[in-house]
């Protein structure tokens, strides 16, 4: 039986959709301010304003606590009335003895370079020594520790009976106040240095300045700089008291006349040299350190 044939309807293929074109815009380049200037004024700005409004804040309840009668150390208000020559002219001359603070200062420094100076390359090469053994660790470390506590002003009439000047006496006491903790540290980080690389220097078969050069040195760098930083703080401290008994024409002088003569005021202007003079000796040494150690010692 012939079933009739349904007729079916040709399909029409439905259009293709259209496709969106998509349109690409250059980013637009912030200009150099932005990109530059800004971001840097950015961290200025938050490394500086902590440390300035904590100042203001200082200084407001300094002159608030000082405005009270009776009050016995001087106002910041009155201290620049009375010390204003030191504070705005450091570098006056008029005469051997009265100068400005800032000369006071570089003389003070140059009795610090020459005792810190020796105590840094005494101190790494005793330090290196004494790393290297175990025995000779065991016994003079103790004697250092105990050494290392005397005060500065403790070694000065022994360096005055021994040099019978001042200033020898003075870079004497600079010298053996800060040579231990550089003998200490350096000490701990040859005794550090991984066996790893001892093995490669035998194998390489390098001599003792070679090994010292190449391994010990930028192993032991970052103790080395830690011994250095606290060193040089130690100097500053030890010149001041030494000039203080040894007379000059040192900062450490400075404090001890004005005191004798009760210019507080310029007591103070002396204080903030010396803590800002100390400040930037210690970011000059770590500034150092970070450049030989690559960023390894810390800061």
């Amino acid at each position: 039986m012939n079933m009739p044939l349904l007729k079916t309807e040709p399909q029409i293929a439905a259009p293709a959709p259209a496709i969106a074109e998509v349109l690409r815009f250059d980013p637009v380049k912030p200009g150099y301010f932005k990109a530059k200037i800004l971001p840097r004024l950015g961290a200025v700005a938050a490394n500086l304003l902590p440390p300035l409004v904590m100042l203001a804040l200082i200084l407001a309840v300094w002159q608030i606590l000082c405005m009270k009668p009776g009050a016995t150390l001087p106002s910041p208000t009155k201290i620049w009335s009375e010390a204003y020559d030191l504070i705005v002219d450091p570098f006056f001359v008029a005469g051997p003895q009265d100068i400005g603070l800032g000369w006071r200062v570089l003389t003070s420094l140059q009795r610090v370079a020459i005792g810190y100076g020796l105590a840094g390359v005494i101190g790494i090469m005793l330090g290196t020594i004494i790393g290297q053994s175990v025995w000779a660790m065991r016994g003079l470390d103790p004697i250092f520790q105990v050494l290392r506590t005397i005060s500065p002003l403790a070694w000065l009439p022994i360096s005055l009976a021994a040099f019978r000047d001042s200033q020898p006496s003075a870079i004497f006491v600079i010298f053996i106040t800060s040579v231990w903790p550089i003998i200490i540290n350096t000490a701990v980080g040859i005794r550090n240095i991984p066996q790893d690389y001892r093995n490669v220097a035998a194998v390489l078969r390098l001599n003792h300045l070679e090994f010292f050069w190449k391994i010990m040195i930028p192993s032991a760098a970052p103790y080395i700089f830690t011994g250095l930083r606290i060193g040089i703080g130690l100097s500053w401290l030890a010149i001041v008291a030494a000039e203080m008994l040894t007379g000059g024409v040192g900062i450490g002088f400075f404090i001890w006349d004005a005191w004798n003569s009760s210019r507080l005021s310029d007591i103070v202007v002396a204080l903030v040299y010396i803590g800002i003079v100390g400040f930037i000796l210690d970011r000059i040494v770590a500034f150092v350190a970070t450049i030989v150690t690559r960023g390894t010692a810390a800061n």
